[in-house]
């Protein structure tokens, strides 16, 4: 893997970022960024899943 693919790979959207937060929200009873950081605890994540839930915790505690 060059290094440009991974970088892509690790680069998240502002829309990626929205649509989880709301898919977040649903999963969790309204709740997205509790949510997000129990996913993000989870055991069984892949890398580009903690990327963008980290993002998602940064907008969360942002607004």
């Amino acid at each position: 893997m060059s290094l440009a693919s991974w970088f892509r790979g690790a680069v998240v959207s502002d829309a990626e970022v929205r649509s989880e937060i709301w898919k977040l929200g649903s999963r969790h009873m309204g709740r997205p960024l509790e949510g997000a950081m129990e996913e993000l605890n989870s055991a069984e994540i892949t890398q580009a899943r903690a990327s963008l839930l980290r993002a998602c915790i940064r907008k969360l505690q942002s607004s």
